[in-house]
């Protein structure tokens, strides 16, 4: 007998006894709602007794004996079982848009509740498929684009309700805008058609594992993180790229690397909103215990990034060689004016300087030691011209960055970041402090990385020496500006990147990772 019947027949035999003996119950409203109640919990009993048998009755003979389906049978499959989810759900098979914000939370609810039962049938929906969520330069949107010539379907999502921040990035394939008023709902059916359509997630950037704005209304109905959480129950790989030095690190912790201490150049040091020990801690903890498998660049290893999922991975900060190609022509409206006769062309850049500025003119990018350094280098005969942009667009930036001749970069924090490998990429040298502690962790990962990495290392005190043998020695610019280009594609190019990820990926999903992927 189907569990409804039976229910339908245990609930009438159950009136038919209370009318024939009133006196032994209470006819009250407490009573029928609590009747109503109990209705209900052996309805979803049965329900779900149905849906279990259901469920086991899909056909997953085609995925035997295969790694991975093929897209369009794995989104096939996933429409079944979604169907399925609905039907226990109590709403109506998949129509796009017309789901309410109620039903949406009761798909939800059941993909938790049966978490234990789908995670199997997940697993056996395995296929090349990977959601960026949230942008990270253009790095993401590069990887994906050279993941889908491997046959991955692999799509970025641009949550970022900060416009500033557009002018970094180069594309994407979703977005979340806000202009007008909210709309969660959209936000949360992506959320849900992510979970059937994607195997590997893969976010970046401090308090960066999330989907956006929606993280909000989450927490209100679910519970803080609880859109990450269910990915997990789900079986779904999570993979993030680290970014920043609060990614993972206490400030009193980053304080510490010498000889300089990088905090106190920094304008946020004294701002808990952007980075304090508390702040820094708690999104070191949920990280790790979400992530199954970090990048990172520079061996920034203490912390919370000590951790056996942690690895160096340059690779995912990634260039596009056509875009940062040496030989591209400059627009009109970028072209410097006539190079004199000895100019030398130093580039120096702050993305967003006002904010990352003291009102004594000291950040991290060392501004406040280039400035006065090239003034005396020019006392000393020497014709440089500054190039130091603000504001522009990064895709156009590169036409501004092909025209110099050295990059000046942080002569304190310890490592380079997407200036400098955008420098490389275009054949340039680049000045920067290479904290040896960092490069010997990274060497014990990546010795070949550690050992052809062409930067030119430089303190405050040592800088004015080593900027003016580069100034006055064209050939020596020149020889490592070619080692630079040699080595951004070696190692940073979207092509190194999507048969380093291919494999990461892959190798995740099969649950078959090895430490050297």
């Amino acid at each position: 007998m189907e569990g409804g019947k039976l229910f339908l027949v245990i609930k009438n035999h159950l009136i038919k006894f209370i009318n024939k003996h009133p006196s032994f119950f209470i006819k009250s409203k407490f009573f029928y709602s609590q009747l109503r109640k109990f209705s209900f919990y052996v309805l979803s009993v049965f329900e779900r007794i149905k849906f279990r048998k259901k469920i086991h009755r899909l056909d997953f003979s085609h995925s035997e004996g295969k790694k991975f389906l093929d897209h369009e049978e794995a989104d096939r499959l996933s429409d079944e079982l979604r169907n399925l989810v609905r039907q226990l759900a109590g709403i109506r098979m998949i129509k796009e848009g017309e789901d309410s914000i109620e039903d949406l939370e009761k798909e939800i609810s059941v993909l938790n509740d049966q978490a234990h039962l789908l995670v199997g049938h997940f697993s056996k929906l395995r296929s090349k498929r990977v959601l960026y969520s949230g942008q990270c330069y253009y790095n993401s949107y590069y990887l994906s684009r050279s993941l889908r010539d491997k046959s991955w379907r692999a799509d970025v999502l641009d949550w970022d309700p900060n416009q500033a921040s557009k002018k970094y990035y180069h594309g994407h394939d979703f977005e979340f805008t806000y202009k007008d008023n909210y709309d969660v709902k959209r936000d949360i059916n992506f959320y849900i058609d992510a979970i059937y359509r994607y195997d590997v997630f893969h976010f970046s950037n401090p308090n960066g594992i999330s989907f956006g704005v929606s993280s909000s209304w989450f927490g209100e109905n679910f519970g803080e993180n609880f859109e990450i959480y269910l990915l997990k129950k789900l079986g779904k790989k999570i993979v993030y790229s680290n970014n920043g030095c609060q990614d993972g690190v206490r400030q009193s912790s980053f304080a510490k690397w010498g000889p300089y201490s990088p905090c106190q150049e920094c304008s946020w040091k004294d701002n808990p909103q952007v980075c304090s020990d508390t702040r820094n801690s708690r999104w070191g903890m949920f990280r790790n215990s979400v992530a199954d498998y970090q990048c990172l660049l520079g061996g920034n290893r203490v912390d919370f990034n000590v951790s056996s999922n942690i690895h160096e991975v340059p690779e995912f900060y990634c260039l596009n060689p056509e875009i940062w190609d040496p030989a591209m022509p400059i627009p009109a409206e970028y072209k410097l004016p006539e190079r004199r006769l000895g100019e030398v062309r130093v580039y120096h850049a702050v993305g967003n300087f006002d904010t990352r500025t003291n009102k004594d003119g000291v950040n991290i990018k060392s501004t406040h030691v280039y400035l006065p350094l090239i003034d005396k280098l020019r006392g000393k005969g020497l014709d440089i011209e500054l190039v130091s942009p603000n504001g522009v667009p990064n895709l156009d930036v590169r036409y501004l960055q092909l025209q110099a001749d050295i990059f000046l970069e942080m002569l304190t924090f310890g490592w380079f970041g997407a200036n400098a490998r955008e420098a490389m990429m275009l054949g340039k040298p680049v000045i920067c402090f290479i904290r040896p502690e960092w490069l010997s962790t990274l060497r014990k990962e990546l010795p070949e990385y550690a050992d052809e990495l062409p930067v030119v290392s430089a303190l405050p005190e040592t800088v004015e020496e080593i900027l003016e043998n580069l100034i006055r020695n064209e050939e020596l610019r020149s020889e490592i500006g070619a080692k630079s280009r040699a080595f951004a594609l070696k190692w940073h190019s979207d092509k190194a990147g999507g048969e380093r990820f291919d494999r990461i990926y892959s190798e995740l999903l099969l649950e078959e990772f090895h430490s050297n992927s």
